[in-house]
């Protein structure tokens, strides 16, 4: 589907507003769509004015764009593997503005530190990576019949060792590595990111008070000797079903997700 002309690629696709329709993006009308997860990913990466930022598996670019919407002095690139989804990350940088600040390569976390660089991304060379790995295991479920979800979803050949990989190799000393993930992937996440990262901290994403956390965000530093720490989380709903007045103000107004603030 590279090939497929833009009004055969406009059919196929919806156009969303992120972050209180500051951003106005295509998506896929079927297959893998990006949500809350990429605008609270973007959210936490603590970068600033004049840092160089790498985002992993960007598919159409929502959270490097949310991320950019945010900081607006940062370098953002990204690597994704599909090229239909490369062709609309490309258009979304350009509808919202960005060009001079968002770039999005097709490419794949496999390649070599030498093929990176020739793309253009250097390793050991990005204040931060970000990432929001595959969700799903092939062994133990089943791919969805739409090719681009299966591959968005699924790890398909490449585990959560490989993404951490990819992540460590590109940060820079004392850069950070943030990812989103499944809670009940935190022991295997956690395991990949040892001997690679320092000073973690996790932080649960609630769904509601009293729930048990589905999403965690987990964020490590290069060269650090920090211990871990679990942070007290964001509950993103109230008992309304309403999202709480942090989680609007990160989702809707595109404030920062600062880790370390109380709950």
């Amino acid at each position: 589907m590279s090939g497929s002309t833009a009004d055969e690629i406009e059919l196929s696709t919806t156009d969303d507003g992120f972050l209180g329709n500051r951003l106005k993006l295509l998506q896929p009308g079927k297959g893998y769509r990006a949500g809350l997860d990429a605008v609270l990913l973007a959210a936490s990466v603590p970068a600033r004015d004049g840092e160089r930022v790498l985002e992993a598996g960007v598919g159409v670019g929502v959270a490097s764009l949310c991320l950019a919407a945010r900081v607006p002095g940062i370098e953002v690139a990204g690597l994704e593997l599909q090229p239909t989804l490369v062709e609309l990350a490309g258009r979304n940088i350009e509808r919202n503005g960005m060009a001079g600040r968002v770039s999005i390569l097709e490419g794949d976390i496999g390649l070599s530190p030498r093929d990176l660089a020739a793309l253009g991304l250097e390793p050991n060379g990005w204040h931060h990576v970000f990432a929001n790995p595959p969700y799903h295991d092939p062994v133990s479920n089943p791919a969805s019949p739409d090719a681009g979800k299966a591959q968005a979803h699924l790890t398909l050949g490449s585990d959560l060792d490989d993404w951490v990989r990819f992540c460590c190799t590109m940060a820079r000393p004392k850069g950070t590595v943030t990812f989103i993930h499944r809670a009940d992937a935190l022991a295997e996440l956690l395991a990949t990111m040892t001997g690679h990262l320092g000073g973690i901290e996790i932080f649960p994403l609630w769904p509601a008070a009293g729930k048990a956390a589905s999403r965690i965000i987990v964020r490590g530093q290069r060269d650090s000797k920090a211990p871990l720490v679990i942070r007290p989380g964001l509950v993103l709903h109230g008992r309304d079903g309403r999202f709480t007045e942090r989680a609007e103000a990160i989702l809707r107004g595109g404030e920062a997700l600062l880790l370390d603030q109380p709950a």
